[in-house]
């Protein structure tokens, strides 16, 4: 089909993805018509489905730089494979079935351009010619989850974006331009996942598209799920609603010298994730605070605290102006503490969530990948160069023909 033309009947599409906190798979069931500023989704179901604990702990081993064998790594593509096929067969129960798959898969190791591959790298004219890319690895491949369900799936959305020297991240500020723009207002999409990420999306005229800034603004759910963990003894995976860190008192001095780390200071284009702020970071941090005898609910607040204060930071930074309203999404949208914590940084914006604009926020990332992947079949191009720093708009992932 040519990009241009109209699509006025629905597909039905369904998006799936994991995010870097590894808590489960997102899978929506999305009906999508229009292109682009036309476009339009209606969300018919939107399910979470945990990871086998087994499997999370060998995704997590990994994401923490475990070494594995290379038939470990296969028996491990294939498993999240699977996984992820079951979501999509199961979210289709009791309702109409879907004719494409955008899977995002598994995020297990992120290399921003022009970042060593680590110690021990052999450094040649070649690597160091590929070292001016990045580097992104997401596993469940697609070419699996096609075959076990029947369903054309697109797969693998970061490598083309990466492959013309942008991040292959953020990848979501497109749909969100079209989305959750508005003709007077500007906006931060602020989705808080395992990572946080912003899109920013100024008032809907002029050469707005342009204007469109979006990055990585750091440490999101990954690094407070870690600390709950471990300051739990493994008996929490996730303060929910923030309320352990809402007992608690942040150190300000901890967050100060925490967001003096270089990262911070990068001018966007940019995006991290827990190769940076995962559990030796987290160790750092639990060092680092040895000196001033917080309980376990002072460091949460104090994590939490950074989490919210490199936001605000990020914004204060980085962007040409403040927004006009700032609209939360992902798992980081539900803690109360967190939202609340970002308000008082931000005294002049109001901080809400996608869900009173209209779109689902906890489901979002995963419609966003639903509407990745109907882009694709449309040849429609995805990434924004603006917020990846990509030299070129291009088509994002790979399409794996299904039996239907």
């Amino acid at each position: 089909m040519h990009p241009t033309e109209q699509v006025t009947v629905p597909y039905r599409v369904i998006g799936l993805i994991s995010g870097t906190s590894v808590d489960g798979i997102d899978a929506a069931l999305v009906d999508i018509s229009g292109t682009d500023f036309d476009l339009k989704i209606e969300l018919i179901a939107g399910v979470t489905y945990p990871y086998p604990a087994e499997l999370k702990a060998k995704i997590l081993a990994v994401c923490a730089g475990e070494a594995i064998s290379m038939a470990e790594l296969a028996q491990i593509d294939d498993a999240i494979a699977f996984t992820f096929a079951q979501a999509a067969q199961n979210i289709q129960i009791d309702h109409q079935p879907a004719t494409l798959i955008g899977s995002h898969g598994q995020t297990v190791y992120h290399r921003p351009p022009g970042k060593r591959g680590g110690e021990g790298e052999i450094l040649t004219a070649h690597s160091l010619l590929s070292n001016s890319l990045g580097y992104s690895l997401q596993l469940g491949r697609g070419a699996l989850i096609a075959h076990l369900t029947g369903i054309t799936t697109v797969s693998n959305f970061r490598v083309a974006d990466m492959a013309v020297g942008g991040h292959g991240a953020p990848l979501v500020p497109r749909i969100d331009a079209y989305l959750l723009s508005h003709p007077e207002e500007g906006r931060c999409i602020q989705n808080i996942g395992g990572i946080g990420n912003v899109a920013y999306i100024p008032p809907r005229h002029g050469d707005w598209l342009e204007k469109i800034r979006a990055w990585d603004t750091g440490p999101g759910n990954s690094l407070l799920d870690l600390a709950v963990e471990h300051l739990s003894a493994g008996a929490k995976t996730y303060d929910e609603n923030g309320d352990w860190a809402a007992n608690g008192t942040p150190c300000y001095p901890l967050v100060e010298h925490w967001l003096s780390q270089d990262y911070f200071h990068l001018p966007p284009p940019k995006s991290t994730g827990r190769e940076l702020f995962g559990v030796a970071y987290l160790h750092q941090c639990l060092q680092d605070a040895e000196a001033y005898q917080l309980s376990p609910a002072d460091m949460l607040a104090t994590l939490t605290e950074l989490t919210a204060a490199s936001i605000a930071h990020s914004y204060q930074t980085f962007l040409p102006q403040m927004p006009q309203q700032v609209l939360l999404c992902g798992g980081g949208s539900r803690n109360l503490y967190l939202k609340q914590r970002l308000q008082l940084l931000l005294p002049s914006v109001p901080v809400l969530t996608t869900d009173e604009v209209g779109l689902n926020a906890d489901f979002k990332e995963a419609i966003a990948f639903a509407v990745l992947a109907y882009w694709r079949h449309l040849g429609i191009p995805g990434n924004l160069p603006t917020a990846t720093g990509a030299s070129q708009e291009v088509l994002l992932g790979e399409i794996h023909q299904g039996e239907y």
